[in-house]
């Protein structure tokens, strides 16, 4: 039987993969200066740099998840065409939207009993959700209920890591707390977090200095990749492609053969992580 791919924008999956492998973005919601906007890849009401030059001049953003209204209108003209559907979602640890996504199946699958409607829990996040979409859009002749087993037990493999450019952000998130922020600050410290296996972005290291926190990305990477496995790497960043090529061109001079795919990390992630955000998601033997 034939189904649909779906995910979220949060997964940041470029609209040129999205296209070749006939994904499904559903958008995220953000409100900026009191206004609604509406974000997907490469087609969004407001432009990424646009957003990033408010943030940059101290205008916060406040983000929206999909609600279940939002999921049943998308997936509901598919199941009346005869297909079924697999939506891979945000973390249920940084979104309720994967929430949502589980009642609007279970509401279609109550209406429509011979279609199935697949909901997974990627406990990923950013280009490391659209990595995971990615790669198992590319498998989508395994069937349906293959394809979602080999998500769920191949999930955690998705690794993320993430540095940021400054704290203030993580600060208005909460987060942090603004004495932590103030000391890091000051002592120019950078922390080094990643997306653990519950979906949590957590910190586990802290660097003095930007570009030692950059390196520790390429650092990290090459001790977990699983280089056999891992063909494609995506590599996020927020308003700042300088700090995103040199990560790329560690990567490139250790895996040469790997395709580095750069591109930006959209509003839902970086409303909360700011301007000079840079994340690196590849498959590893482990997070």
């Amino acid at each position: 039987m034939s189904f649909r791919i779906f995910t979220d924008a949060t997964s940041d999956l470029p609209q040129k993969f999205a296209q070749q492998l006939n994904v499904t973005i559903l958008p995220m919601g953000f409100t900026m200066e009191e206004k609604e906007y509406f974000y997907v890849p490469g087609n969004s009401d407001m432009p990424i740099e646009t957003f990033y030059e408010k943030m940059r001049a101290g205008i916060g953003a406040i983000t929206a998840q999909v609600n279940a209204y939002t999921f049943v209108e998308a997936f509901e003209p598919v199941l009346q065409a005869g297909e079924d559907v697999l939506y891979i979602g945000l973390s249920s640890k940084l979104s309720g939207t994967v929430q949502s996504a589980f009642s609007a199946a279970e509401e279609l699958t109550a209406k429509y009993p011979s279609r199935k409607v697949i909901v997974i829990d990627s406990y990923c996040a950013s280009l490391g959700e659209g990595l995971l979409v990615y790669y198992a859009a590319r498998k989508h002749d395994m069937g349906l209920e293959d394809l979602a087993k080999w998500v769920e037990d191949n999930k955690l493999r998705f690794v993320h890591w993430f540095t940021v450019d400054d704290l203030v952000y993580l600060k208005r998130g909460g987060r942090i707390s603004g004495a932590t922020a103030a000391i890091a600050t000051i002592l120019n410290i950078k922390p080094v977090m990643h997306v653990d296996n519950e979906g949590y972005l957590v910190a586990v290291e802290k660097v003095q200095g930007r570009k030692k926190s950059l390196r520790a990305l390429f650092d990290r990477m090459d001790k977990t990749v699983d280089a056999a496995a891992t063909d494609t790497v995506f590599l996020g960043h927020c308003d700042s492609p300088t700090d995103a090529e040199y990560v790329a061109s560690l990567i490139r001079e250790k895996y040469p053969d790997m395709i580095i795919h750069i591109d930006a990390i959209g509003t839902s992630i970086g409303a909360h992580s700011g301007p000079g955000t840079i994340a690196l998601f590849f498959i590893g033997s482990e997070r």
